[in-house]
């Protein structure tokens, strides 16, 4: 993994694709997609090594899109995955991907590209939430200029 907020280029992660992942046309079935999107966006947002972000605590899945470009398999493991700050709003942000295969160049044009908006929510009162100053500061620092 690797941090570049202050470059802003975005963070980068590798994803492991499963056999389990694969369909039956051999290459990555799309509902694993997403899931393999969730795994690269979990420890850059949701660890417990971001002190600055409560989201862990509460946030939901607001809109979600996925766009293939290109096709992905099994042999194109780890999946070398891109994500920045789209967004940010009063209680929401989005995150945009670009997902290419192992050892490919971050000039390559991505298989996929796509994008999450995640709402902070609170579970107690089941409603959402603005977003705290500390997480604002920190989802803006990966935001593209």
């Amino acid at each position: 993994m690797s941090e570049n907020a202050g470059e802003n280029v975005g963070f980068h992660t590798e994803v492991e694709v499963r056999w389990s992942d694969m369909d039956a046309f051999q290459h990555i079935n799309h509902a694993r997609m997403v899931t393999l999107l969730e795994e690269a966006r979990i420890p850059w947002l949701f660890e417990d090594h971001r002190p600055t972000m409560t989201l862990r605590d509460g946030a939901v899945i607001a809109d979600l899109h996925v766009r293939y470009r290109g096709q992905l398999r099994h042999s194109d493991t780890p999946l070398d995955v891109l994500m920045w700050i789209a967004k940010v709003r009063a209680v929401d942000f989005t995150i945009s991907y670009e997902v290419r295969p192992k050892g490919a160049d971050v000039s390559t044009p991505p298989s996929i590209v796509a994008s999450t908006q995640i709402a902070a929510f609170d579970i107690e009162t089941q409603r959402l939430r603005r977003l705290t100053e500390p997480e604002r500061t920190y989802l803006e620092s990966w935001q593209r200029v």
